[in-house]
């Protein structure tokens, strides 16, 4: 009979051998963080894992495990009928929980009494977790890193995604976050993930990537958000060559204005956004800014901000945090087109 278990080591240096992950946590642990892929089929979901979690407290063990195993049986035959009836003899999936034990356990010797070679992570998620951080302290250092700076607005997340489209490897760190890196960078309608699931998102991204080749990251911070960059990834990231963008101050304003739309259409957001920089530059300074968004003279405001805040800010962190940005291959856009944008990309990969 096949040895249901598989060391996690083993089992994420090959997930592509796996037709499906399954997560069986509860989605509040899945959203949380989980392996990259997987998806949610709960043997308990929150309020069932609240519920025996009462039972076993006010109760028994006994009494808890009774109603539990009623409560997983009954979801593992709901998954078995509405995600997994179509699948093949064949089908292979990875199955984890907290830390491999009974609920992952269970789902496993179901589908493996159906007849699919079902494997149970050893160690479950906790035992991934591990993993994730032990290899995030040693991944930067195997990739040959090329920061892209440049001061705000000047087009670096642009010219990032033309870089991956014409073939280059990128680690987008805003795209991860979902986050542009600044007091008023928070995207509408899209939450940062949590701390865990954000390594989980870069973990995944440096295993893709070919130490042969070179990769590019935008010049950030120690935080993107809320969220903070591993040690030893800002620390390559700080020793690593540099490519500073320019592009025009007009052509700043228009760019800055088209990425940040969203803040023209709902004022009252910007406002509040703009009152978190009262500490650093008086409320006086940041009132003229408010009364020029209030007047709906968005180039002015925009001008301000770069000239007053943002262009010194950088000024200060790009030398202070990046060894090699005085010596940075310089790429000089004279608009904010794509298509200038697609030829800067191009003869960097070229180059």
């Amino acid at each position: 009979m096949l040895h249901t278990t598989i060391a996690c080591d083993e089992a994420l240096a090959h997930l592509e051998r796996f037709d499906a992950i399954i997560d069986v946590r509860s989605p509040s642990e899945f959203a949380l963080d989980h392996v990259p892929g997987a998806i949610c089929c709960p043997v308990l979901d929150d309020e069932e894992r609240a519920r025996i979690g009462t039972l076993h407290k006010l109760d028994s063990a006994f009494a808890a495990k009774r109603s539990g195993a009623a409560l997983v049986a009954r979801n593992i035959a709901r998954h078995i009928e509405e995600q997994f009836a179509d699948k093949p003899r064949q089908w292979r999936p990875l199955v984890y929980c907290w830390r491999g034990g009974q609920r992952s356990g269970a789902m496993v010797h179901v589908l493996s009494a159906v007849g699919w070679p079902a494997r149970q992570l050893d160690g479950g998620y906790r035992a991934f977790r591990r993993h994730v951080v032990a290899e995030l302290a040693v991944l930067p250092g195997r990739h040959r890193l090329r920061i892209v700076c440049g001061p705000t607005g000047s087009g670096k997340s642009r010219l990032l995604r033309h870089l991956a489209a014409r073939g280059a490897q990128v680690l987008d760190l805003e795209e991860i976050a979902q986050h542009r890196g600044s007091v008023l960078g928070a995207l509408p309608a899209a939450p940062q993930p949590a701390q865990k699931q954000f390594e989980t998102r870069l973990w995944s991204a440096l295993r893709s990537f070919d130490p042969q080749r070179v990769v590019f990251v935008e010049s950030e911070s120690r935080k993107v958000g809320q969220l903070h960059l591993p040690d030893e990834l800002l620390a390559r990231m700080r020793a690593a060559d540099c490519v500073r963008v320019q592009l025009p101050t007009d052509a700043r304003v228009r760019l800055l204005r088209d990425e940040y739309a969203h803040f023209e259409a709902n004022g009252s957001v910007l406002m509040r956004q703009l009152d978190c920089l009262v500490a650093l530059h008086g409320r006086e300074r940041v009132d003229a800014w408010q009364r020029l968004a209030a007047e709906h003279r968005w180039d002015d405001m925009v001008r301000r901000l770069l000239e007053e805040h943002y262009d010194p800010a950088y000024q200060r962190s790009i030398s202070r945090n990046f060894l090699r940005a005085g010596s940075a291959v310089e790429v000089a856009l004279d608009s904010e087109s794509e298509e200038e944008f697609a030829r800067a990309a191009a003869a960097l990969v070229a180059g």
